[in-house]
């Protein structure tokens, strides 16, 4: 059988080629692939399956050499999640993804659909979803436009998580005016199983009934796949009709309506229907199994009249799955979803025949050959060569930078960086979010520097962080790769628990420009070391390309969604203070590193200079110096130093908890040769501050581990503030000040965000 074209749809033209993204070496293997020209559905398969976001075509080479492999990892790259053994027969499921342009152009759909996607990635591997995170970036508050962006897209993610009952637990955001105009929403879900429970999305079986369950499809988000693979520009917002809409209370119905359907041993294989909707998941479920599927277009439910089969595979409409059927139990499939109120329609089949075939009826519309769809995507290694302006910035001195007259007190520099929206706290957002629902939330947003989350029926626990500082990936991007890798792991010790594994979401601008290829080239370098060097595998992710708008390239952003285990969740500890007449100790040590700070971003508005040494062998002794204080019971507190260095740690450490602050009498005379600014906001790495009871345990514990560990003051009763000693201009700091820098901040910036769009984009 040949596919033929049907009537009424357009004839294959350079520019309609052109249209859908594919250059004309593209489109000739297409034709190559085929034996003959292609029919306009088969045109619109392949430029969403051969799309950047679904086809990773410039990052496929790099990728692979990712560590991906160690006995705990039950499930790696290649299906909807990563999934790791825990222990006791348990298994945890988790993934990150990007839904970057859908948000920039509708930032309440486009965020919300994002969450939906990640949830079905998750349960689709037979996990029941226990938690979500996310991670944003976004450009200066000061701007209308980015408040709206804002506004909408943390109430997206709210609605959705908060009505299908997951709880959001933890994430990380950041501001840059690089973001301006492309925000990132990357959305990351944590699920729980058994693992005999593992289900995989390989189709096979000859015979086996091909079947479309959950909503039934519209034309919304047709070519969100394509969509995402290309650059935002001024026109972007005439794109809006493929953001797709989503439904959380469909949602909630599916997810149940899967798992009891995985349970039933109805089904061979399941996969989301997600970017290129049923074409991807229809091809990939063949190309995993090695099979042949025929599917009848007139067969999938449609909510819309008129349909065409190109409309049909290419829509993006949320809330569907794809399942492959044991022969003769399409029957239960059925009284399942029509038991959660939800469709289930046979499409299909697999076949013995080596096709991936499409029709209408009798029509064929769409016939490939074997599996080439899938496995022969073209693939590019671009030119990389790093950006010489960029260069230059790494290379200047961030000591020469001269102080403003206000830093001659250090309290102002302290009190002007805890407001800064990228270090103060994030309650605006989070509030908005259920992050105790089920009541597994152990650990949740802003109690410690990760998630914890019980495991029910187990002393075990899941700890859970995403993490990224683009400004020192933009700056050296190996480097800040393997500080997102290792800064993410000592959140995850912070808590009491060892880091397991991480799923990643690398994102980038244009890869056809050899400075971003560069950049994403050296990043995923540097990944693949640190977790190699923590023994973190990655176990799947998602890669966003085309992260740009008419000013350039957003900063490099490859975010890091690190899972760890509790052997006792009992054990976990947080990060504020926990009581007056603690000792503090601070495990690691500062150092003169200055450059790509936070402090020369606000205080001074430059991003420059060297970001601080990532010492991987340093971290990883760290982490086990860590855990081996906290197992032992002799650990009240721990927070690890990042954005704006010790001085804003110690503070956080003091008022994070804001119904039980704490002050803290500080003493740094041991560095006092160091310069001031480097000591105190420097972000120098490996380093963690911990409260005890039992200094001479930590300091002990640390140097078995080789790690340098010093008792550099205690806790004190709140109205004591926080003082900081032994340096030439000393700090001292109301903690009432402190508090109402980092806690209000945000709400301030975001009071006038604007609740409608019109007249913003202007």
């Amino acid at each position: 059988m040949t596919a033929t074209p049907r009537p009424g749809d357009p004839a294959i033209t350079p520019a309609l080629v052109a249209e859908h993204g594919l250059t004309d070496e593209e489109y000739r293997r297409m034709v190559a692939m085929l034996g003959r020209d292609p029919t306009f559905t088969e045109l619109g398969v392949v430029s969403a399956l051969w799309s950047e976001h679904c086809s990773y075509k410039h990052s496929l080479p790099l990728l692979r050499a990712l560590p991906t492999k160690a006995p705990w990892v039950l499930q790696g790259p290649g299906e909807n999640a990563g999934v790791i053994a825990v222990g006791d027969g348990l298994a945890v499921a988790f993934k990150i993804e990007s839904h970057n342009h859908p948000s920039a152009v509708e930032p309440y759909q486009g965020a919300a659909t994002g969450v939906g996607g990640i949830l079905r990635d998750v349960f689709t591997m037979g996990a029941r979803p226990v938690a979500m995170l996310n991670s944003l970036r976004f450009g200066s508050l000061d701007s209308a436009r980015v408040r709206y962006l804002v506004a909408g897209i943390v109430k997206g993610i709210g609605d959705y998580g908060n009505c299908v009952g997951i709880p959001t637990v933890a994430g990380d955001v950041m501001f840059d005016p690089s973001y301006e105009g492309n925000p990132l929403v990357n959305a990351m879900c944590v699920g729980l199983l058994r693992e005999e429970e593992l289900t995989r999305a390989k189709a096979e079986g000859v015979g086996n009934p091909i079947m479309a369950v959950g909503a039934r499809t519209g034309r919304d988000g047709i070519h969100g796949a394509s969509f995402a693979s290309e650059d935002l520009s001024h026109e972007s917002d005439a794109k809006r009709p493929r953001v797709q809409v989503g439904d959380p209370f469909t949602e909630k119905l599916l997810l149940e309506a899967t798992l009891e359907l995985i349970a039933s041993g109805a089904v061979v294989a399941i996969q989301d229907m997600g970017a290129a909707g049923l074409a991807s998941s229809s091809a990939e479920m063949a190309a995993r199994g090695d099979v042949g599927v025929v599917i009848d277009t007139t067969k999938v439910p449609v909510r819309e009249p008129g349909m065409t089969p190109y409309e049909i595979l290419l829509s993006e409409s949320q809330e569907r799955m794809l399942v492959v059927a044991h022969r003769g139990r399409d029957d239960t499939v059925r009284e399942i979803l029509a038991k959660w109120d939800l469709q289930a329609a046979v499409i299909g089949e697999v076949i013995a025949e080596p096709v991936y075939r499409v029709t209408e009826g009798d029509h064929v519309v769409a016939e490939f050959p074997g599996t080439k769809l899938v496995t022969d995507c073209p693939v590019y290694t671009p030119e990389a060569r790093e950006s010489a302006a960029v260069a230059a910035l790494r290379g200047q001195d961030a000591h020469t930078v001269p102080e403003v007259a206000e830093e001659s007190d250090p309290a102002w520099t302290l009190e002007h960086l805890l407001s800064s929206p990228t270090i103060a706290g994030k309650h605006w957002i989070y509030r908005q979010y259920d992050s105790t629902v089920r009541t597994n939330t152990v650990r949740g947003p802003g109690a410690g520097d990760a998630a914890v989350l019980r495991i029910r029926g187990s002393r075990r626990g899941i700890a859970a962080k995403t993490d990224c500082n683009s400004r020192y990936v933009y700056l050296d991007p190996r480097n800040g790769g393997q500080i997102a890798v290792a800064e993410a792991a000592r959140n995850v010790a912070c808590v009491g628990a060892r880091p397991r594994a991480i799923t990643n979401c690398l994102n980038f601008g244009n890869p056809k420009k050899p400075e971003v290829y560069w950049q994403f080239r050296e990043a995923v370098a540097g990944m693949g070391e640190a977790c190699a060097a923590l023994d973190t595998p990655v176990t799947g992710g998602n890669v966003s390309f085309y992260n740009e708008n008419p000013s350039g390239a957003v900063f490099p952003t490859p975010t890091v969604g690190m899972i760890g285990i509790l052997d006792d969740v009992e054990r976990s500890v947080g990060m504020a203070f926990a009581a007056a007449d603690h000792s503090i100790v601070l495990i690691g040590e500062p150092t003169d590193e200055l450059g790509a700070s936070e402090y020369l971003a606000r205080i001074h508005g430059l991003t420059a200079g060297a970001p601080p040494r990532c010492d991987l062998a340093k971290e990883r002794a760290t982490i086990e110096a860590l855990l081996d204080a906290i197992g032992a019971g002799r650990v009240q507190s721990a927070h690890d130093c990042s954005e704006g260095g010790l001085a804003v740690a110690l503070a956080e450490c003091c008022i994070a908890n804001r119904h039980a602050m704490h002050g803290a009498r500080v003493d740094l005379s041991r560095w006092a040769g160091l310069p001031q600014r480097a000591l105190l906001f420097g972000e120098a790495q490996a380093r963690v501050i911990v409260s005890t009871t039992h200094p001479g345990d930590v300091v002990a514990a640390a140097r078995r581990h080789g790690v340098s560990a010093f008792h550099i003051g205690t806790t004190a009763p709140a109205g004591e503030g926080l003082f900081i000693a032994g340096i030439a201009k000393p700090l001292a700091a109301p903690l009432a000040r402190l508090a109402d820098a980092y806690h209000e901040s945000l709400a301030r910036a975001m009071a006038p965000a604007a609740t409608q769009e019109q007249g913003i984009s202007s």
